[in-house]
C-alpha cells in the first residue's frame, strides 16, 4: 500500500467529467466513490473499495451521503473593481434601460472612475471577499479580467492586483486583459486614438511584463465593432496573448464568426449568435461561454441557444460574469440552475460546463476540472445525494467542503 496526503471516501457519487474519443465530454460517475491526493495531486480515484486497497492515508474524509467533484472552473470574470452599482440596479427596476444608464454616465465608465481613484491595496482588500465566496460556492478556479481602467496606468494597475491576489489568496486566477472594454470618458470624441493607445502601448506592455494569458474585447456596434475588433485582437495576437471575445450579446453583430476566424479560445454570451456562426466556432475549436446570470439580472429575455449549440456537438461552458454592473454574483450553482431552466439543458450537461467545458475555455483542461491521476487536486465535497440535486435545490450554498492543491480550505 501507498501513502497519500489525503483520501476522501464513500461518496455517494464521485463525479468524473472525461471526454470521448471525438473529444465530446460525458460525466463518468462512480457510486461509492473516493479519491486519494498527495503532494497536491490525485493519484487515484474509483471504487472506494479500490482506493482503499491501494493508498493509506495521514487524513481521511468519509464523504457518505455527498457527492465529490471537480472544483468549478468559471471562465469569465471581471473581479478587480472598487465600489458598487446597486443604485444602478434600482434604476433598472423603475424602468429605466442598461444603455440609458451607460448614456448618462452609469454603467463600465462609473467602475472606470471609481477604479482610477482607489489604490492597489484598496482593490485588493475589495476584491478578498469575493474570492472567499467564490471558494465557498465551490469554484476554485476564476478567469479574472481587467477592464475597468481603460487607460496605460490603471489597467497595469488592475492586472498587477490580479497577480498579487494570485499570490495571496488559495483560489487561482487567469489573468486577461481587457482595455477594450469601453471607449473612456477622455477619448469619447477621439476613439482613434483610444483603439491606437491600446494597440501601441497597453498590449507590448501588458505582453512584455506577462501580465495576462488572454486578451478580451468587448466587440458591439457601439462600443467596438468587427474591424476594430479584428485589429485590436491581431495586435495582441502577435504580441503573445491568446483571444476572447465578448461576441453577439445585444446584437448578432458578427463577433462569433471573427473569434471563430481568430481561433479565439472562447466566444461568450453568444445571446444572439447565428446558426452560421454556430457551424463555425464548430470548425475552429472556440468554445461557446455562455453567461445566463446576466441575462437574468439584467431583466432580458433572449438566452444562448445552449440547446443548438450543445446538438451540434459543441462544448459549451457556463461563467457567471461576476461584475458590480450586469451580474453581481460569485455562484456557479445559480448558474447552473438558470442553464437548466431557460437553456434546457440537462442537469449532467450544466456539470460539464462548470468543470471541463469550462476549463477548456481557459486552455486548462489538462490540469483541472477532471478527476485524474496527475492532476491537480481541487475537489468538492457537497451536501447533495446525487449529481441532480444541486440546480435543482437553488439559492442556497450546498457546499461541505473545499480542497485546492489538495488542501482542505473550508
Amino acid at each position: 500500500m501507498t501513502e497519500v496526503d489525503l483520501i476522501i471516501k464513500n461518496g455517494n457519487q464521485l463525479l468524473c467529467p472525461v471526454e470521448d474519443i471525438n473529444g465530446n465530454a460525458k460525466l463518468e460517475i462512480f457510486e461509492n466513490g473516493a479519491v486519494a491526493c498527495n503532494q497536491g495531486k490525485i493519484v487515484g480515484y474509483g471504487k472506494t473499495s479500490e482506493i482503499v486497497d491501494q493508498f493509506f492515508a495521514k487524513k481521511i474524509i468519509d464523504a457518505t451521503g455527498k457527492v465529490v467533484a471537480p472544483g468549478f472552473v468559471d471562465p469569465h470574470t471581471h473581479p478587480v473593481f472598487f465600489g458598487t452599482r446597486e443604485n444602478e440596479f434600482e434604476q433598472r427596476n423603475a424602468g429605466k434601460s442598461y444603455a440609458d444608464i451607460a448614456k448618462g454616465g452609469g454603467g463600465i465608465r462609473s467602475s472606470v472612475r471609481n477604479l482610477r481613484k482607489a489604490s492597489k491595496q484598496q482593490l485588493i482588500d475589495f476584491a478578498l471577499p469575493h474570492l472567499d465566496r467564490f471558494m465557498q460556492y465551490g469554484t476554485t478556479t476564476i478567469e479574472a479580467k481587467s477592464g475597468y481602467g481603460l487607460s496605460l496606468e490603471d489597467e497595469i494597475k488592475s492586472l498587477e492586483v490580479i497577480r498579487e491576489l494570485n499570490r495571496i489568496h488559495a483560489i487561482d486566477l487567469i489573468p486577461t486583459f481587457l482595455g477594450a472594454h469601453e471607449i473612456p470618458d477622455e477619448y469619447r470624441a477621439k476613439r482613434k486614438d483610444y483603439i491606437q493607445l491600446i494597440i501601441k502601448e497597453m498590449i507590448p506592455r501588458v505582453a512584455e511584463r506577462k501580465l495576462a494569458e488572454f486578451c478580451d474585447i468587448f466587440c458591439e456596434d457601439h462600443v467596438f465593432n468587427l474591424d476594430e475588433t479584428e485589429t485590436i485582437l491581431g495586435a495582441a495576437q502577435e504580441a503573445g496573448l491568446k483571444l476572447k471575445i465578448h461576441a453577439d450579446q445585444l446584437t448578432s453583430s458578427g463577433g462569433t464568426e471573427l473569434a471563430a476566424k481568430m481561433n479565439a479560445v472562447s466566444a461568450d454570451h453568444l445571446d444572439y449568435i447565428s446558426p452560421k456562426a454556430i457551424e463555425q466556432i464548430k470548425m475552429s475549436g472556440t468554445i461557446p461561454v455562455l453567461l445566463p446570470g446576466a441575462v437574468f439580472f439584467l431583466g432580458l429575455q433572449r438566452y444562448a441557444p445552449a440547446r443548438k449549440l450543445i446538438d451540434s456537438g459543441l462544448s459549451v461552458a457556463l461563467a457567471t460574469d461576476f461584475n458590480p454592473g450586469s451580474c453581481m454574483t460569485e455562484s456557479i450553482p445559480l448558474m447552473m440552475t438558470l442553464g437548466c431552466i431557460y437553456m434546457k439543458m440537462t442537469p449532467a450537461e450544466v456539470w460539464l460546463a462548470s468543470t471541463i467545458n469550462a476549463a477548456k475555455a481557459i486552455s486548462k483542461e489538462k490540469q483541472i476540472g477532471i478527476i485524474k491521476r496527475n492532476t491537480r487536486a481541487d475537489l468538492v465535497i457537497w451536501n447533495i445525494p446525487n449529481y441532480k440535486y444541486l440546480p435543482y435545490h437553488f439559492g442556497v450554498n450546498l457546499v461541505d467542503q473545499v480542497i485546492k492543491n489538495g488542501q482542505v480550505i473550508g
